[in-house]
């Protein structure tokens, strides 16, 4: 009796044994097809200052341009930081203290942004020199608009940003909307072979952009002719006087208050209430319009502003 008790605590052993290997084999298994299932996919972004390897759907995401603010706000894709000192008006809402503030465009505070730990970090012309930097912090790409295609760059740029947020549809049809009505606009603005002159007004100071300027999108995009096809390009722009103005004699003024923005005390309108500025046809036709500062100095180059930028050329040629 002792001998058969022996043998069936032997076989239960043997069961038990079998049952915990099977166990731990099936444990195993399961971990490491739960390790696949979270494994992090990740996304290859060639820009023009290198390629880097990017998280999809990143969630701590720093931005240093204003334009791909706009852009992700669009998306409804969340960011960590942001420099807060001149944010668009229509993007106050990153005014809010919840988003951290990470210096300024030109001089980003390092130790915050090492501090806040961000999976990905966006940037733009004004940031091109501190790339190598914010790239030692985290994965760092470089987003910005050629003036000699502006289409074509918002494109790259909307992309790269669907590529990342796995926002590829949206981003293929709201750029389809916005060819489509600039198209529109530059066959009726061509038609009208009106002469434009962009200026901008710095509280006080003037200054003109024509051809490839940082304005170029109002000639090439939007089919406006230059009033004066020799204007200097430089990134603020020719220096001018009310005389050139009435000299050249455009049919319509661009006017781009660069004071509005940042905080001038003399206001465009009041700049150009000018005799000279009232002899010209652009005065006497009504056709002096102030742009959208905020869009148009700061943040071209983002989806909302560049539509507010279609709204606004769209009212003139009304």
């Amino acid at each position: 009796m002792g001998q058969k008790k022996n043998l069936i605590l032997a076989a239960l052993l043997v069961i038990f044994s079998l049952v915990a290997f099977v166990g731990c084999n099936y444990s195993a298994k399961t971990t490491e097809e739960q390790a696949k299932e979270i494994e992090i996919e990740t996304v290859s972004i060639v820009h023009q200052l290198g390629e880097v390897t990017v998280e999809k759907n990143p969630e701590r995401v720093i931005v240093f341009d204003y334009a791909t603010l706009d852009s992700l706000n669009q998306m409804n894709v969340e960011i960590i930081g942001l420099p807060k000192s001149h944010i668009p008006d229509y993007l106050s809402r990153y005014r809010d203290a919840k988003y951290e503030d990470v210096g300024t465009l030109f001089e980003p505070n390092y130790e915050k942004i090492y501090e806040l730990q961000p999976d990905l970090i966006l940037i733009s012309a004004r940031q091109r020199d501190l790339y190598t930097e914010l790239a030692k912090l985290a994965p760092t790409v470089y987003l910005t608009i050629d003036t000699q295609d502006y289409i074509g760059s918002l494109g790259n740029n909307l992309k790269v940003l669907g590529e990342i947020f796995g926002k590829e549809n949206f981003v293929k049809d709201e750029v389809a909307k916005i060819e489509a009505k600039i198209n529109n606009i530059s066959s009726r603005t061509k038609a009208s072979n009106k002469k434009a002159l962009i200026v901008l007004a710095n509280d006080g100071a003037l200054s003109a952009f024509g051809l490839n300027s940082r304005f170029n999108v109002i000639h090439k995009e939007f089919g406006f002719s230059p009033a004066d096809e020799n204007i200097e390009v430089s990134n603020h722009g020719q220096s001018i006087s009310f005389e050139y103005i009435l000299e050249v004699d455009p049919d319509i003024i661009f006017v781009v208050d660069r004071a509005a923005v940042t905080g001038g005390s003399n206001a465009a309108q009041n700049v150009l209430d000018n005799d000279l500025v009232k002899m010209t046809k652009a005065f006497k036709n009504d056709e002096i319009h102030y742009l959208n500062a905020h869009v148009w100095y700061v943040a071209s180059g983002g989806l909302e502003g560049t539509k507010i930028m279609v709204e606004e050329i769209e009212a003139v040629i009304q």
